[in-house]
């Protein structure tokens, strides 16, 4: 009797097991993961592409802008290892945008004025706050400024095991993200369904379409380059000292191993001495 109840037992387990792994496949089938794309900022010795960062910039500043702000100083765009704008252009570009001086004028007027590159780019004039913002448009879009660290998928395993592992981390996974949503937009009668967004609604309609951006190098003005250039731009946005830090932990590895190295030596000298 106890043998046929754990046999029906076993069953019942199996059974649950295999519905439930048969609705994991069903889901990840309905939930694609975003498909990894090749980055010249990728792996260990990757560089941002400077070019590719300023294209990425022109996208956010005629798409993006108008709902998305960009909490970061003018200044930085001139900074090494980002897009490469030249001071003067950055001085130029920051004039074009006024901002709410921190100091009342001598009148005890607060009162707007022209950027400089040392202030943050200043959020989109519609929403001045995210409360205007969700009262317009249902929700805040969040600042991009670090939109690409912090979005995040799920990989399964064993790729979040390797992922974690020196010299492999997945750190092009929000440009990844990114690149995906913009892609996403699948069909043509909803604006709102997205094959990649958890769920399929995303509450962004398709920001961007072919030829909507038009480059000044060249470079064609296709849906594929837009979403690889803005998502590159924002990856550097979120962290535009990974190079250095990149830099730092290679130094740092080839010290420890120099070190262990020579205690190797070490330990083997003195304990040749010792016998």
């Amino acid at each position: 009797m106890i043998r046929v109840k754990c046999s029906a037992l076993a069953l019942v387990v199996v059974t649950f097991a295999c519905s439930s792994g048969l609705a994991l496949a069903q889901s990840d089938a309905d939930q694609p993961t975003p498909p990894r794309q090749s980055w010249s900022f990728g792996g260990m010795f990757g560089i941002y592409d400077k070019a590719q960062l300023q294209r990425g910039f022109h996208v956010y500043k005629e798409v993006c802008s108008a709902c998305h702000a960009l909490s970061i100083p003018f200044r930085t765009l001139a900074e090494p290892g980002g897009p490469g704008f030249s001071e003067d252009q950055v001085r130029a570009l920051a004039a074009t945008y006024q901002v709410t001086n921190a100091e009342p004028n001598e009148k005890g007027e607060i009162f707007k004025r022209p950027a400089t590159p040392a202030d943050i780019i200043p959020r989109p004039e519609a929403y001045p706050n995210d409360q205007a913002a969700a009262a317009t448009l249902g929700k805040a879009p969040p600042d991009m400024a670090l939109l690409a660290k912090s979005l995040k998928f799920e990989r399964g395993f064993p790729w979040f095991v390797l992922d974690a592992l020196p010299g492999l981390e997945y750190q092009e996974m929000g440009a990844d993200y990114i690149h995906a949503i913009l892609n996403g937009y699948t069909k043509a009668d909803d604006p709102q369904w997205n094959l990649y967004y958890p769920g399929h609604r995303i509450a962004m309609p398709q920001p961007i379409t072919n030829g909507a951006v038009d480059y000044k190098d060249g470079t064609p003005p296709t849906l594929e380059n837009y979403s690889k250039d803005v998502a590159a731009f924002l990856s550097w946005a979120a962290e535009p000292n990974l190079l250095e830090r990149r830099r730092i932990g290679l130094r740092v590895m080839i010290f420890l191993i120099v070190f262990a190295v020579l205690l190797y030596f070490v330990k083997k000298r003195i304990w040749e001495s010792a016998h």
